[in-house]
């Protein structure tokens, strides 16, 4: 997975290589979200069936509550110890372009679920919370991250990830 990732990285900016990845997730139908308008429920039931989805690709997590939009206190954040692409990448831009945007755009527009997803890059876990709306990438202080020391293209003197752009 990360050998493919680091393929569809090459040659394409920051917007390329996360519409690339947007373009592979399903399309879903507006009588979803119609059928199904976020709920606390709902961002509960995300925190229930993410481990039973994405732990082979991600690693061991656990639910935990979270501060969400409008500030209530609600049992809808997963913790991932160890993300496993991230660590198995060592690229903060892979993370943020290939992961991170991509899938926080697919839950918030298409699925009108908010989520916003926080990497750590000292540690390499991972905090999701399911109805909190996520910053725009330009606020996003993961848009100001330096290359991570283990990426294979660092660039040490940067104060920014030159991938991010």
């Amino acid at each position: 997975m990360v050998e493919v990732s680091r393929a569809l990285m090459r040659g394409r900016s920051a917007e390329q290589q996360r519409q690339a990845v947007i373009a592979g997730f399903p399309e879903v139908a507006p009588w979803f979200r119609r059928l199904f308008p976020y709920s606390r429920w709902g961002a509960e039931l995300n925190v229930r069936i993410t481990p039973a989805f994405f732990a082979w690709l991600v690693g061991p997590m656990e639910a935990a509550e979270a501060e969400v939009d409008g500030g209530a206190t609600q049992w809808s954040a997963v913790k991932i110890k160890r993300c496993r692409y991230l660590a198995e990448s060592g690229c903060a831009a892979m993370c943020a372009n290939l992961c991170k945007y991509p899938t926080q755009a697919f839950f918030t527009e298409q699925l009108g679920m908010p989520l916003t997803m926080t990497p750590n890059f000292d540690d390499y876990s991972c905090e999701m919370v399911f109805g909190k709306r996520p910053p725009s990438p330009d606020e996003d202080p993961v848009a100001s991250q330096p290359c991570l020391a283990a990426c294979a293209t660092a660039q040490a003197a940067a104060p920014r990830c030159h991938k991010l752009d």
